[in-house]
Formats: structure tokens, C-alpha cells, sequence
């Protein structure tokens, strides 16, 4: 049986590659995607999110969920002082959605979906800030014991991108990071910057994504040539002309799990440092004599990451045209 999965997001290009996968890869089901404010204001990631999956013939149903930070008026540097990201722009450069949005907020699905007979089979899938997840365990907590497994794109041990110390998802909502790190639930899997840094997608592949003649193929050369292009003028990865394509190695890994090697540490989020806010303290040493929280993500085979999207996107939708 395919892997149920909820996507939460913040769309975003690599946002766009992973629901692509989720959507997509046989061995998987999708059942819905959440949106979250992060990459561009939530409004924004609803209609790129609803794009994506308008461009490759699949109907998901799409929740909009928080317009801010759980705690905080507006990120730890309010979105306008923080500036724009060439990475992602505001709308992705697809067609505008065709589809719309459900009526049911994000936050209340989520509790109702976990809460169903149904949800003790759903792998929860957060890759933008953690805002809706964190507000979804306040308001009905026991959806910690109802979630089966969860995979979090977030955080950087050695690598920060947003500032020195901290990763954009877990600074951007620091508060709710932490509320969901330290919540308990169970099989947590973390993939930091670390990770992502060594599963990179280059121009040639997008090439050869563009020669699939598909339109995830397309979608996906699309949105990855801006990112790279992004990425080289502002931090050029090990690899000439490639960037990493954070969000889809997490639906990666469900597919297959070797792709990514992961240790047991624990992981908490620092939400007062004036240096380090946003930082994900990942105790690779036990210095703090806590116990595991999570399974973290320190490295990833990039070949196998993009053989997998390779295979995945030359697949169309059942009932496509071909």
C-alpha cells in the first residue's frame, strides 16, 4: 500500500518539488497539502502550491493555515527589513491556479485528520516553519500521540542560511519550532541544511528534466534553474551551477530511506539568543544528558536523490493526457 502522506508548506521552489514527488511517485499518497506563511506570506504559498499541482494534472486538496509566527508579530527581522530571496520570488513561474483552496483552515484539519480513525496511518511532512503544526498540538494535544511518524526540512548543525547560526524554517517561527521538537511525538526525523547541502540538483540535470517531456519534468527545470541561478549569486554550493532542493529530499526519503543517513541526538531551538535565534541545537556530543529526540539527518547520496526525481518526473498522472 502507498505511504500516506500531509504535506505542510510554504511554497517556495523547493516547496514545488516535493509536492511533485509526494504527488507523483506510485509508492506514495498525498492526501493533502497545508500551506504556511514562510518563504512568501501565506496567501502567496496557497496559490504557487495550487499552481504546482495545477501545471501537472493532479487534484490535492490545498489548506491555508497561519499568516504569522505562533508567538511573534513577524519574523525575529520583520519580512519587509529581511528582504526579498531571488531564490523563490513571489508567485512560481507556472500558470496561475485554476484550482482554489478549501474552505477549512490548515490548523483545523490537521487536528482533524491525526484525530480520525485514518490519521494513525498519515506521515506528517513539515518543510517551512512550523507554525501550523506547533498550533495544531496547542489546541488538540493529543495529536502528538495520534502522529504516526514526522519528517521536519529544517535547521543546519554547521550551516546557517538565514543567518550565521540559524536555518530560514526554524527562524522563522523559533517558538513553534521548539514547541514541536520538544513535543514528544514520535519517530522524528530532522533534515538539516547538512543534509540538503550534499543532495544537490545541477543545470545538466534540469536539462535532462526538460527532455523527459513531461510537465513535472518542465515544472521541475523550471523552478530549479531559478534557484540555482539564486543560490550562485549568493552562496555557490560544491558543485558548479546546482543547488540544493531542500524540501523534496524529505519525500525522498520516505520513498527510499537510504538516500539520507541519519544519527539519534537531541534537538532544541534557541529562541532568546540576540546572536543565535532561530538556532537548532543539535547535541551531536551529549553534553546536555538528554535523551534522543530525533533521527538527524547528516548527509545524503545526491545521486540516488536525483535519480529518484528523475524516474518520478517522468511518470504523467493516471488519465493524462499523453
Amino acid at each position: 500500500m502507498p505511504t500516506k502522506l500531509i504535506l505542510d508548506v510554504d511554497t517556495g521552489t523547493d516547496d514545488a518539488v516535493a509536492l511533485m514527488l509526494a504527488a507523483l511517485h506510485p509508492d506514495l499518497e498525498l492526501v493533502a497539502a497545508t500551506t504556511v506563511n514562510g518563504n512568501v506570506p501565506v496567501e502567496l504559498c496557497t496559490e504557487n502550491t495550487l499552481r504546482v499541482f495545477d501545471a501537472i494534472g493532479v487534484n490535492v486538496p490545498v489548506y491555508e493555515g497561519a499568516r504569522r509566527p505562533m508567538v511573534r508579530p513577524d519574523f525575529p527581522v520583520p519580512r519587509e527589513a529581511a528582504g526579498g530571496s531571488g531564490i523563490h520570488g513571489e508567485y512560481l513561474d507556472l500558470p496561475p491556479a485554476r484550482s482554489a483552496k478549501q474552505r477549512e483552515r490548515a490548523v483545523d484539519f490537521l487536528i482533524d485528520a491525526y484525530m480520525s480513525p485514518e490519521g494513525a496511518d498519515i506521515v506528517l511532512v513539515p518543510v517551512g516553519p512550523l507554525t501550523n503544526v506547533a498550533l495544531a498540538m496547542a489546541v488538540e494535544p493529543r495529536i502528538v500521540e495520534r502522529i504516526p511518524r514526522t519528517i521536519i526540512m529544517g535547521g543546519g548543525h554547521e550551516i546557517g542560511n538565514v543567518t550565521p547560526a540559524a536555518e530560514f524554517n526554524i527562524w522563522a517561527d523559533p517558538e513553534a519550532a521548539k514547541v514541536v521538537l520538544t513535543s514528544g511525538v514520535r519517530n522524528l526525523t530532522l533534515v538539516p541544511l547538512d543534509a540538503t547541502h550534499k543532495a544537490l540538483v545541477t543545470l545538466d540535470d534540469c536539462r535532462r528534466l526538460r527532455e523527459l517531456g513531461t510537465p513535472a519534468g518542465d515544472a521541475a527545470a523550471t523552478v530549479v534553474e531559478r534557484r540555482i541561478a539564486g543560490y550562485g549569486a549568493t552562496q555557490p554550493m560544491a558543485i558548479p551551477d546546482a543547488a540544493p532542493v531542500h524540501d523534496a529530499l524529505c519525500v525522498a526519503a520516505l520513498v527510499d530511506p537510504s538516500i539520507i543517513t541519519t544519527h539519534p541526538f537531541h534537538a532544541d531551538v534557541e529562541t532568546n539568543g540576540e546572536l543565535t535565534v532561530g538556532r537548532t541545537v543539535i547535541d551531536t556530543h551529549r553534553r546536555r544528558g538528554m535523551e534522543p529526540n530525533a533521527d538527524v539527518t547528516l548527509d545524503a547520496d545526491g545521486e540516488r536523490f536525483v535519480r529518484l526525481l528523475m524516474e518520478t518526473f517522468a511518470r504523467r498522472p493516471p488519465g493524462s493526457a499523453e
